[in-house]
């Protein structure tokens, strides 16, 4: 949702959902991903980006078929959030070229940065906190050459 252009050609768009449907208010919302992919096992070779921007779900749900428009808009996490989110991790730096850039998107809503930040050994070179309760943050990680 942060694109400019979606259709833009240096942009890979990976998602594990493909949705099309209507919101509780009305609107229609559509997650059209370039490729269907889990984030903790992707299909490509070790190496292959310059720049991967990992974007995870951040909000907690144990219920099957959570329901709500956020649940639907971003995903969600069940009770192994932490496995989770070390496998992606861990692939995002694997599919990541040696000196390549990871941008790390995260919402503290259900659970603090600095839980997550536990879940890599990689350290980010840098952050910022945005909206309206300077809940979301963007971290810049570099991959070692």
């Amino acid at each position: 949702m942060f694109y400019f252009d979606k259709n833009d050609p240096r942009v890979l768009f990976q998602d594990i959902r493909g949705i099309n449907t209507t919101l509780c208010d009305g609107r229609v919302f559509a997650i059209t991903p370039d490729v269907l992919g889990d984030f903790r096992k992707m299909e490509y070779p070790d190496g292959s980006f310059n720049m991967v921007i990992f974007d995870p779900p951040h909000l907690v749900c144990n219920n099957e078929n959570p329901k709500g428009w956020q649940m639907i808009k971003y995903g969600h996490l069940t009770s192994d959030w932490r496995e989770t989110l070390r496998k992606g991790f861990a692939e995002c730096f694997r599919v990541l070229r040696d000196g390549g850039f990871l941008i790390f998107k995260w919402n503290e809503t259900d659970i603090p940065l600095s839980e997550i930040l536990k879940l890599t050994d990689q350290k980010p070179i840098l952050g910022h906190r945005c909206g309206k309760q300077n809940k979301t943050h963007w971290l810049l990680f570099m991959k070692a050459i």
